[in-house]
Order: C-alpha cells, then structure tokens, then sequence
C-alpha cells in the first residue's frame, strides 16, 4: 500500500465506515433483504449487521476480493444478475459517480429493488466542489485501481434522475458528518449525501 493509502487506512476509513454504518443502518427497512452494489470486502456490511442482525446482505462487485465479510458475486458493472424484485432494498455507497452514465446502474436497482434503493454518493454543490471531491476520490481509490471518472452531479441533476426513474425521495440528508474537526469544514459541507428512494408509496412510513 502506497503512503497515501496507508495515510488514508488510518485516519479517514475507519470512521467513514463507522458513520455510514450507523446512518445506512436506520434507513433498512426490519428484516430486509438488502443487495449492496459494489461492496467491495463488505466491511462496511458487516458493521450494519452487528446493529441489524435481521438484515441479510449479499453483496455484487466487478472484482470480487479473496476474503469478504459477506456473500458475493462477480457482476458486469451495468446489468445486476438477479430477477426482478429479488431483493427488497439495493444499496450504492459511493459507487454511482465511478460509472460513466449513473442511470444505467439505477434502473437496474429499480428493477431489482422491491422497496427501495439506499444511497451514499456525493453533490457537486459549493465553493471548489470538483476539485475537491477529485482529491478525496483520487486519495481514497487510487492506490485500490479503481476506476476514477469523477462523474459527480448536482443535487438538480440527482432530482431530475430521480423524476425521470419514478423514484420518490424519502429520506435525503446532505448532514452526513463524515470527518472529525477540522477536516469536517473542508470535506463534508454539502459533499456528501445520504438518501432513500422508493417507488412504493404505500411504504412511505419505514422511511
């Protein structure tokens, strides 16, 4: 592992990974069947699941890694193998902004979803928003090889996909909270968002 990465390791994934389970974690429906797409080795699964043991999570990645924390299997990264309404929740976390047309992987979870789809991702909102969610990318995926298209969109254009997709936002918190003081001022602003999307209207109370 290069120095950035171990740098990285150390001071910032461990509480992303803590946060983000705790907010991911009260936005699952009870006894939900989740899908998590692009998990990676799961451990971000594995927190949600000591806080939700009635949860079950399997996981999709185009890499899959020799030892995960969950269940999973190789995908494409454009068609997700499963029938239709296979799971009851889909799951992207920072995923959507590492693929060239977003859309595409957000129709298949509505395909797939039966309740509802769970999101992390980013909004290009603010003061020198691009680059800086260029750096925090390039800092926390580079040394990973992941693919880096830096394709991040404004709150305007997450609304707009999700009218155009029949999704209703349930939740939506831009207050994620991710870095600790002082980084927080810098990193998080309005960068970051969590939300639920559903196309069930009768499921608006589990919200």
């Amino acid at each position: 592992m290069s120095i950035v990465g171990a740098v990285h390791a150390n001071l910032v994934f461990g509480r992303r990974v803590r946060v983000l389970a705790c907010r991911l974690a009260n936005m699952l429906p009870e006894g939900a069947k989740v899908l998590d797409v692009g998990c990676g080795d799961g451990t971000l699964d594995s927190l949600i699941l000591r806080s939700r043991p009635d949860l079950s999570i399997n996981g999709i990645d185009i890499l899959v890694r020799p030892q995960t924390h969950i269940p999973v299997v190789p995908f494409d990264g454009s068609t997700i193998p499963y029938p239709d309404g296979a799971f009851d929740v889909v799951m992207f976390v920072d995923v959507l902004h590492h693929t060239e047309d977003p859309m595409v992987l957000l129709r298949e979870a509505k395909r797939v979803a039966r309740r509802a789809i769970v999101l992390k991702d980013h909004t290009k909102e603010g003061t020198l928003a691009g680059p800086t969610l260029r750096f925090m990318d390039w800092v926390g995926n580079s040394h990973h090889g992941v693919v880096l298209p830096y394709n991040y969109w404004t709150q305007s254009q997450w609304r707009r996909a999700m009218s155009d997709l029949g999704l209703v936002a349930t939740t939506w918190s831009s207050n994620v909270g991710l870095y600790s003081w002082p980084a927080t001022h810098l990193f998080d602003r309005a960068l970051h968002f969590v939300a639920k999307l559903t196309t069930d209207h009768h499921d608006l109370s589990a919200a």
